[in-house]
């Protein structure tokens, strides 16, 4: 069975290589003449082409609850920032093709290297951070997070700063309520337990489901930051349990 899993990883893998490089050239080239969210289509439509991939070649389905607590599309530039759980590459993935409103994610600035990948997101309305700067990367943070917010684009963090293990909790760092708490917009927690069908740090997919489930908002106009991430952290690690409760037995 693992044999079989591989060979479809591999499959997945080629796909991925072999779509990404003409979707990034094309989103290059356009951001000459645009800028925003065409550009973002284009890189969305990528990510579908992943997803379509993970589905039919490996096997990996999804299914969403609590959608209805993010504001639709058609409520323009009403803000939130999402904050999740972080498993695995799946949701980094998936979320741009699941919400219905563009999302912002903050990144460190050397993924901007990797060819094609990197080219393309470079060119999107991304915030992407030298780590070692400390103070100055949090306040690139704060201005083109209110920037982008403002443009009815979704601030997208994950707290525990990097990938974790089925089954496992990191430590839950303040930025994303930072963020929330300074520009007093509502933040969205997401357990997501993807980790089941593809490993944190691997590329062997496994055929099975992954489930996501959106918080409903959490105020932060008035609260302080680790007090409100507390709050995040607590809903999401109990929401872990419930969606994946063999993961934690």
């Amino acid at each position: 069975m693992r044999a079989v899993w591989a060979l479809r990883s591999a499959l997945f893998v080629l796909w991925m290589l072999a779509t990404v490089a003409p979707v990034a050239v094309v989103l290059v080239a356009a951001s000459v003449f645009v800028r925003g969210t065409p550009l973002y289509r284009i890189a969305v439509f990528w990510v579908w082409l992943a997803m379509l991939g993970w589905r039919w070649i490996c096997g990996v389905r999804h299914r969403v609850q609590g959608l209805h607590h993010v504001p639709g599309a058609a409520d323009g530039t009403a803000a939130v920032i999402l904050a999740s759980k972080h498993q695995s590459a799946w949701e980094t993935f998936a979320y741009p093709v699941l919400m219905p409103h563009p999302l912002c994610y903050v990144f460190k600035k050397e993924l901007l290297l990797i060819p094609f990948f990197g080219w393309a997101i470079g060119r999107l309305d991304m915030i992407h951070i030298d780590r070692s700067r400390g103070a100055e990367a949090w306040a690139r943070v704060a201005d083109q997070g209110r920037r982008f917010m403002a443009k009815g684009n979704w601030v997208i963090m994950f707290p525990e700063g990097t990938r974790t293990a089925r089954g496992a909790k990191g430590v839950y760092k303040h930025g994303a309520a930072r963020l929330a708490v300074e520009t007093g917009t509502p933040i969205v927690p997401i357990a997501v337990a993807s980790a089941r069908c593809w490993p944190g740090k691997s590329f062997l997919l496994r055929p099975g489901v992954v489930d996501i489930s959106i918080g409903p908002p959490i105020a932060a106009a008035g609260r302080r930051a680790d007090e409100l991430m507390r709050e995040v952290e607590a809903w999401i690690e109990a929401e872990m349990r419930r969606i994946d409760p063999d993961a934690y037995r």
